[in-house]
């Protein structure tokens, strides 16, 4: 049971990246009052939280309502956290999820979605949903200390970029990238074990 809270809570924080999304947090807040950051930052946490949520709770549902099977989602899923890994390890300009400039409060985008609750999460949540309520237990509880550790991060991601430095969180980024791309792989070739195994 620990191994497998301890497997969920990993996946979900480099899928999420924290770490790598200061930079775009940052950015979004730049023309947000100080004193009103921490209220958008705590808000679009929790707005990411509750539909990473929503999507665990429901994935099923959702699969069965538009007809595709857990191999396909893993297989997707293994290709979309690839793709996003590619470009953790080889920066694009705008970064992982593209252009994030705002004017003004952000409101849901580009912090809360895709951000934190992207392409990439949203599978792997789905990849979550089981039947077992002790399974279910483990993802809600390491998706719970997630959310506390992008709470942590990301309040204090002004100090966190200035102490580091651009280099060293370009270090992080990149080897959380790395991770990624090899979970990614593990993830995809599970998904095609899965479906060879439809055939026989």
């Amino acid at each position: 049971m620990t191994q497998d809270f301890f497997q969920a809570f990993i996946l979900l924080i480099l899928v999420t990246d924290p770490f790598g999304n200061i930079p775009i947090f940052v950015s979004a807040l730049a023309n947000v009052t100080p004193e009103r950051r921490w209220r958008v930052v705590v808000r679009e946490c929790a707005i990411a939280f509750i539909l990473l949520l929503l999507f665990m709770f429901f994935g099923k549902h959702f699969l069965h309502a538009l007809q595709l099977s857990e191999v396909a989602l893993r297989i997707g899923g293994g290709v979309i956290l690839f793709l996003i890994a590619l470009r953790m390890v080889f920066p694009q300009e705008g970064g992982v999820f593209g252009g994030t400039e705002s004017d003004g409060e952000p409101f849901i985008v580009p912090l809360a979605i895709p951000a934190l609750a992207g392409p990439s999460s949203l599978a792997t949540v789905l990849l979550f949903s089981s039947d077992s309520r002790s399974d279910v237990m483990i993802h809600v509880g390491a998706l719970v200390a997630v959310a506390l550790v992008w709470l942590v991060v990301l309040l204090g991601a002004e100090r966190m970029q200035r102490a580091l430095g651009e280099r060293t969180m370009t270090a992080v980024e990149r080897l959380m990238g790395l991770i990624l791309t090899a979970m990614a792989v593990e993830m995809l070739l599970a998904g095609i074990r899965d479906y060879l195994k439809t055939l026989t």
